[in-house]
Formats: structure tokens, sequence, C-alpha cells
């Protein structure tokens, strides 16, 4: 078993990119295609449960870790490990990803072979991201996520699908070069790409210049962060993304992607810069909260329910944020689990969206009305799902939520009161999405007609809604592995700030 730890990370990671690869040389039958890519993401899915079932939940440092060197000159590692935040989001990706080929396998009709190319290709990139410890590594992951993601939107997307990709593409990509900018910053100040190395030397005070740069290299890595999560003002690309995807691309750019941001936030600007982290944190925390409220106003009046969902998105993840630059532990707590929460009901939510676009080929809610007659089932999985966006008690959306507003209330009242507003309206513009296309009489005649889910579409969000009901009834499985791993990230914070009060 220890021999596997030494290279459970390396596998979990590759075994799609593996699979991609030898899916070039298959013949052109959709379903062998299918069923392969199936095959390789449930074998990635599987391998990635080694992670928690073998991961030490007492232990606040890195677990699985594997270092060795890469490219001597620049002096670059192949880096990698988990800490008990990032196992989770690996097994996220790893459990989103099965489905999205399930919710696929009859959507995609034309360059099948390339699309799930693309999916594995992206899954790997996703996992190589969260797995990294070496700065230049990470950079080299998180921009590799950038090409499938784009050329998924922009190949097999909808009406709008090129200009969806391109600004998407461009907006992450920009951002992202202000935080190569801080890498290579530090890369010339410590002569390493290492982020325990560097983490070490700043604490140390072995960074010459340090002080004077620490803002800019704080900002840098923080507007490729916001970007992604995004955060207000940066989350113009979000919509047309969503809205022109397919719905593979919509689960996994809402339950995954985003969560890159956010992960980025408490990994890098929380772990490298501390005090940056506490300086900047009133107007991070300030557009957080307009993300939240925003996010859900705009999403209240929004007539395409895949654009409600997306604007959804914005709010929730304003949540993580919230957690994040409270700097409390609850807060810290909730957020991750948050991001976790969010990637499988939201992601499910995307699913659920693109089944009613196969039938219909629209997502406008106006077009809808009565579904629950003709589609019990459905309208069944979709309710569940809804209340826990919402929120519900014992549902997974709710314990996260809390957490947040606990931890905002601790570090100021007012930033609780304002983030509460969200889980009202969040109630408001989902609950009123759910009655306006549920209930009622059916408004349009062929929607008299609309099958019922099958097998398939039962099977791909059956798994999503037990997740969603687990992690409602026992967050304990989660926090347990969290809870060390944020009282690590915050033990500098609470350093210092002690320090300023012993001053």
């Amino acid at each position: 078993m220890s021999a596997l730890n030494g290279i459970i990370l390396t596998l979990v990671t590759f075994t799609p990119l593996a699979g991609g690869l030898l899916l070039v040389l298959f013949p052109r039958r959709d379903r062998d295609l299918r069923v392969f890519a199936l095959v390789v993401t449930l074998l990635a899915f599987t391998l990635s449960l080694h992670l928690p079932v073998h991961f030490q939940p007492g232990s606040a440092g890195f677990q699985y870790e594997l270092n060795h060197s890469w490219i001597s000159n620049p002096n670059i590692h192949y880096h990698v490990a988990v800490d008990g935040i990032s196992m989770w989001l690996v097994v996220l990706t790893t459990f989103l990803t099965p489905l999205c080929v399930l919710i696929s396998w009859k959507s995609i009709h034309e360059r099948v072979k390339e699309f799930f190319i693309l999916l594995l290709i992206l899954e790997s990139a996703l996992i190589g991201v969260f797995v990294s410890l070496d700065l230049f590594l990470f950079y080299f992951f998180w921009e590799a996520t950038l090409i499938p993601m784009a050329l998924l939107i922009g190949m097999y997307g909808h009406g709008r699908r090129v200009y969806a990709a391109v600004k998407f593409f461009l907006y992450t990509m920009i951002a992202s070069v202000f935080m190569l900018a801080a890498i290579l910053w530090l890369y010339a100040r410590t002569g390493s790409f290492d982020f325990v190395a560097i983490q070490a030397a700043i604490r140390n005070g072995q960074v010459e210049h340090f002080t004077g740069a620490a803002t800019w290299l704080f900002l840098g890595f923080f507007i490729a962060f916001a970007v992604k999560v995004p955060l207000f003002p940066f989350h113009t690309w979000l919509p047309d993304a969503h809205v022109e995807a397919p719905t593979a691309g919509s689960v996994l750019l809402a339950g995954v992607l985003l969560k890159m941001g956010t992960y980025g936030m408490v990994r890098f600007n929380l772990g490298l810069f501390p005090g940056q982290s506490r300086a900047n944190a009133w107007w991070v925390m300030i557009l957080a909260l307009i993300g939240i409220i925003y996010g859900a106003l705009v999403a209240l009046v929004q007539p395409n329910m895949k654009k409600l969902i997306a604007y959804s998105s914005i709010s929730h993840l304003g949540f993580v944020v919230l957690g994040v630059f409270s700097f409390t532990q609850t807060g810290l707590d909730g957020a991750t689990f948050v991001m976790l929460a969010h990637g499988v009901s939201t992601g499910a939510l995307f699913m659920l969206a693109g089944v009613l676009y196969g039938r219909r080929h629209t997502y406008e809610i106006r077009e809808f009305g009565g579904l629950a007659t003709p589609m019990p089932v459905y309208a069944t999985f979709f309710l569940f799902i809804t209340l826990a966006s919402v929120g519900l008690p014992l549902l997974n959306g709710f314990i996260g939520e809390f957490l947040v507003l606990s931890g905002a209330f601790q570090d100021r009242a007012i930033y609780g009161v304002l983030g509460a507003t969200g889980v009202v309206w969040s109630a408001g513009y989902l609950l009123w999405m759910y009655q306006r296309v549920f209930y009622g009489k059916v408004t349009h005649e062929i929607n008299q007609a609309l099958p019922d889910l099958d097998l398939r579409e039962r099977l791909t969000l059956a798994p999503a809604a037990l997740a969603v009901l687990i992690m409602g009834v026992a967050p304990l499985v989660w926090l347990h592995a969290i809870d060390p791993t944020s009282q690590a990230i915050l033990a500098p914070l609470a350093q210092l700030t002690s320090r300023m009060w012993g001053k």
C-alpha cells in the first residue's frame, strides 16, 4: 500500500490523459468511443477514492507526496501532493467527469472522438492544478485547462459558441499573465519554483526586497484567481460561456473550473502572502458581497434557465470568497465545503437543464410550464437538487453556507448580515424558476408528450442526488480532513494578528 501511496497521484492525474491518447487510435465507432471514455473516467474515479480512504485526517501537512527533479535549469520539479482541501477537489473532479460522459451519450453526434479526447485531457489538467506544488507545474496545468475547455465550447456549443469560447480564453489567459509575472519574480529571488521552499523562505525573511513587492505579488496571483472564480466585476465571461457550452462543458466549468480560482486564493494568496491577504481583505470582502447580491438579483430576472444557473454560480462562489477572507476556522471550513457542495449541486442543475434542452432545444423558461405532469421523475430530481442549492437543512448546500456566514459574523457582523441576504435571494430565483417550469397547466402542446427520464439519465443523476444527501447528512466525513488543513493555513495569520496586537 505504501508503494501505491507514492504513485497514486500520478496515476489519478494521468489516467484520463492516457485514455485520451488511446482514443486517438480508436476507429470512429461512436458507441465504442463512449464506452471506452466511460471506463477510463470510472477508473480514474476509482483510483481517486484511494486518497480519502487512506488519508490521515489528523495530519495538517501534505500527503501522498512525490518530488522529483524534472528540468535541471531552470530548477523545475515534478512535485505533487494533496492536503485535506485539494484532495476533495480531486475527488470532485473524478466524480463529475463520468457523469459528463453519460449526460453526453446521445447529445453529441458529430466529432464524437474529438469530444471525448478533449474531455479526458481537460480532466487530467484539472486534477493537475489541484495536486501541483511546483509553481511552474501548477501554471502549466492551469493554462492547459484553457485549450480543451475553449474547444469544447467553440466546437460543441450553441449559437454564439465561438464568441463565448474566445471571450473565455482571452479573459482567463490575460489574467494569468499577472500570476506568471509574480511566479517569475519569486523564482528570480529564491531560485526555486517549489511552493513549500518559497513559503519557508518568505516566512524566514530570506527573500530580498519582498516587503516592497509583496502587495504587487499578492495582486498578481489574486487577479488570475478572481477572474477564474469569477469575482465581481470580472464575471462577464461566465454567463456567455455557460449558455453556449455543451452540457458537459457547463458541468465541469461550474463544478470544477471555477474552483481553481477559490482554491488558488486559499493555497497561494493566503499561503504565501498572509500579511497582504489580511491588509487587502476589506475590499475583497466587499467584492464578494457585491457578487453574492448582484449575482442573485440578476439571476432573479433571467428568462433563460441556463443563464439563471450561471448567475447563481457567481452568487454562490461569492460565499466561498467571503469565507476564505474572513480568516476564521469556521469560515474557511465552510468555504471549502461550499466549493464541493456547489460543484455537485450546480453540476447536477446543468445536467438537468441539458436533459430538457435535449428534448426541446431551448432554455427559455417561458417555453415550459406544467412539466411535473408529463415528467414526474424529472421534476422530482429537479426539486431535490434545487432545494440543495437553496440551502435546505440536511442537504449539502446548508452546512457550507451556514459555516461561511458564521465565520463572516465572527469577522464583522455586517458581512454576515449582507451575506445572509444571498440565501434569501437564492430561494427566490430558484424556487420561482421551478414554479414556472413545473407547476400550473401545460401551456405548450408539445410539452404534453415530453418523455420522462430514461434509465441512462436516471443513472447519471442518481449519484449526484445521493452525494447531495450524504454531504448534507454526514458533513463530518469531509470536514474531518478539511479542518486540520484550515488550521494550518490560518496559523500564520493568527501569529500575524498576535504580533500586531502585541505592538
